[in-house]
């Protein structure tokens, strides 16, 4: 059992390593695109701030609550170690693939979907024993919020756009956008501390759900989640850092897809999308909610190019995207079903 919960830790880990460098587009993407910082300043300036996201979470929201609903989405009678294990390989595969081809989906679904998929198989369908294994209260909000969160961010840039636009109008254009290039600066940076009080939490509340069964079934002791997270402190210290180094390795291929093929984005317009994402990231935590930073900052980007006109906006490219948030859900379930019966055969 603790040969298990010690290879769950450890691939959870490499999965938030994988995540960073999968979603630093999120955060850099607009912040390159406009020459504001180069490729390896960019990714520097990222990571910083997706580690500084652990002191906002732990002392200015002073909980990890996007990590308590995470170890949540499935009852916890319906959680075992073979199910993490299986759950936190299938959203490897599917994120390693995603990244392979350059397609920005989203790693908070794909655990989502390895997660619940691997119960489900575990149970042997939706419910046991009369009981639901989807813990809905949890699962049904960060569903929606695939559809809502980049929907808010969208109308949020949308707004942000047209407000800067009206106020710079008389402003001699080549001071505003030097300025806006010094303000994207603090944009990305609100948004790299979004990036990473949103996923740093999802690999924590995995490894919490892990080590809060191991310490039950060994020790007697039924841990809360947040007792958990007080007396095991180097787990939510080290998924904030494994996050930035994975930011600090960047992710080119989805860059350039978020950077260049969505709209073309000058420097306003990047601080407009970042601090519409930004903004979107910092409520949804408020309110415990897991949501994917690729929505969350594709739709800030689809906003901003609306403001010109719709044409402006490479629909084409968003269909795709769309598509690929879409399946992420189901296909990692699968995948987490068959690695869940290799495991189980195995073990």
């Amino acid at each position: 059992m603790f040969t298990l919960l010690v290879l769950i830790i450890v691939l959870a880990f490499v999965f938030d390593y994988i995540n960073g460098f999968h979603d630093a587009a999120n955060s850099i993407a607009t912040i390159v695109s406009t020459k504001v910082l180069t490729p390896f300043q960019a990714v520097l300036w990222a990571a910083v701030f997706n580690f500084a996201a652990f002191f906002i979470s732990k002392y200015v929201f002073k909980e990890f609550g996007i990590a308590n609903t995470v170890a949540k989405w499935v009852h916890a009678e319906f959680i075992t170690l073979e199910v993490l294990l299986a759950g936190i390989i299938a959203a490897i595969i599917w994120n390693l693939t995603t990244w392979w081809f350059g397609i920005p989906s989203s790693s908070s679904h794909t655990l989502m979907g390895g997660f619940v998929g691997a119960a489900v198989v575990h149970a042997g369908g939706l419910s046991a024993n009369g009981t639901d294994v989807v813990n809905y209260a949890k699962v049904v909000p960060t569903f929606l919020f695939i559809f809502f969160a980049p929907l808010i961010g969208m109308f949020i840039a949308f707004f942000i756009t047209i407000l800067i636009v009206h106020l710079c109008k008389r402003s001699n254009p080549y001071k505003a956008e030097t300025w806006f290039k010094r303000l994207q600066l603090v944009s990305s940076a609100a948004f790299s501390i979004g990036h990473g009080g949103n996923d740093a939490q999802k690999v924590m509340g995995i490894i919490g759900a892990a080590m809060i069964i191991y310490v039950s079934n060994t020790k007697g002791v039924t841990l809360t989640f947040n007792e958990f997270a007080q007396q095991y402190a180097w787990v939510p210290f080290t998924s904030f850092l494994c996050i930035g180094l994975g930011t600090l390795s960047g992710g080119w291929k989805i860059v350039k897809t978020m950077g260049t093929k969505i709209t073309k984005v000058t420097p306003l317009e990047g601080v407009a999308a970042e601090t519409a994402g930004a903004i979107t990231l910092f409520l949804t935590e408020h309110f415990k909610i897991p949501v994917s930073t690729t929505h969350t900052i594709t739709g800030s980007i689809i906003g901003v190019g609306a403001t010109k006109r719709l044409s402006a906006v490479r629909w084409g490219v968003t269909v795709n995207l769309l598509w690929a948030w879409i399946i992420t859900i189901p296909i990692s379930a699968v995948i987490a079903g068959i690695v869940y019966y290799i495991i189980h055969a195995i073990v």
